[in-house]
């Protein structure tokens, strides 16, 4: 698998671990200039939107898929976040989260879902 259907299939793979716990998928990989955000959906608890994104490895060699989060990439998806609302109206409760995907030779190791994984307060 290169590098993209690595990424694809980690997408795939975090959209059904969500929908299997209650999200609603609202959009897939939603872009806003040079932004972009790999999975926007509503928490089951209510009326919360979640802008998630999906880190996809093979190990967890240095420090996991989670450290690739940066607070530039943390910027970046909160400013996509941002032209999301405005696009659609949106003025309510959100939150960030992040799901790391580890694969081996195509098959499913672990997914880790951290919510509420960042807070901008800019």
């Amino acid at each position: 698998m290169n590098k993209q259907e690595i990424g694809k299939a980690g997408e795939d793979l975090a959209v059904g671990h969500l929908e299997a716990r209650g999200y609603r998928i609202a959009a897939r990989n939603f872009r806003a200039g040079r932004g972009e955000i790999d999975i926007i959906a509503w928490a089951p608890e209510g009326r919360l939107l979640v802008f998630i994104e999906v880190k996809t490895r093979k190990n967890d060699d240095f420090g996991g898929p989670e450290a690739a989060v940066t607070r530039k990439k943390q910027q970046t998806m909160a400013r996509a976040a941002g032209a999301y609302m405005m696009q659609t109206g949106y003025d309510w409760a959100i939150r960030f989260d992040t799901i790391a995907v580890l694969l081996r030779d195509g098959r499913l190791l672990e997914i880790r879902h951290v919510e509420d994984a960042f807070f901008l307060y800019e």
